[in-house]
């Protein structure tokens, strides 16, 4: 049994850190809802994984989550604020790493860091000791002052996710965040995850690997064909229950 973490005080009356209700979100001329109607919601100290093939609506869901993609059906709140329309407050609670490594290539790893925490407004001495912090828990070595273009895919994974917990969110949202990544990094990340999930913050992510969340989550949820399949606790995650609702060779399909 995985112990209970502790939880952040909440200014805002307890509200959870993500509270989905009956997403819907179609794209222009798809026949069918890429989410169709999910509800979930995910506690402050709580690790919880987003599972399912290819296709299966998680990107989609993050995406709308985050503020990326409009929806017209459905709430969405972080920390109970709302995040359709005027997405500002709710935005400055999250870091997002996207699974495409949205970075700018042409700046060094400390300019783009820099111009993140410029975005969120921290001071100069709370970003160099962050940086230093976070740097040194995903071995980012010598490379900060490098340009982007010139990092591996892992390394602009790295830089990525320092960049989303510059202003240390109180909830990490990442999309497919062990692709590329060697598995020293992964053991890196799956530590931190733990140890900011310990601290009373929240973490959500996507993923089509089974062993990484019966490794890292406090719950699963299963979604394929935009519904969520089932809600679990991740020590349930066993192959059998699983396999009821997902596999992974679908993404074969």
């Amino acid at each position: 049994m995985k112990k209970k973490r502790s939880e952040a005080p909440a200014a805002d009356g307890g509200a959870p850190a993500v509270r989905i209700e009956g997403l819907r979100k179609k794209y222009p001329r798809a026949a069918e809802y890429a989410v169709d109607g999910i509800s979930f919601s995910v506690e402050r100290g709580e690790i919880v994984g987003l599972l399912g093939p290819n296709g299966a609506g998680k990107s989609t869901t993050l995406k709308c989550l985050t503020g990326m993609l409009p929806y017209r059906e459905g709430t969405v709140e972080v920390f109970g604020v709302p995040v359709k329309g005027d997405a500002t407050e709710a935005k400055t609670k999250f870091g997002f790493v996207t699974d495409d490594h949205a970075v700018f290539s042409k700046m060094t790893g400390l300019e783009y860091v820099a111009f993140m925490a410029d975005v969120y407004g921290v001071g100069r001495s709370e970003r160099e000791e962050r940086f230093a912090l976070l740097s040194e828990r995903f071995a980012l070595g010598g490379k900060a002052g490098a340009l982007i273009s010139s990092y591996s895919h892992g390394m602009k994974q790295k830089i990525c996710m320092i960049g989303s917990l510059i202003h240390a969110p109180s909830l990490w949202i990442l999309d497919e965040p062990m692709l590329g990544l060697d598995p020293s990094s992964m053991r890196s990340v799956s530590e931190f995850m733990k140890d900011y999930a310990a601290a009373g913050n929240a973490v959500l992510f996507s993923t089509h690997n089974l062993d990484a969340v019966r490794r890292i989550c406090d719950r699963v949820i299963v979604i394929r064909g935009g519904i969520i399949r089932a809600d679990m606790p991740a020590e349930c995650a066993d192959d059998g229950l699983i396999a009821e609702y997902y596999t992974p060779e679908e993404e074969n399909e």
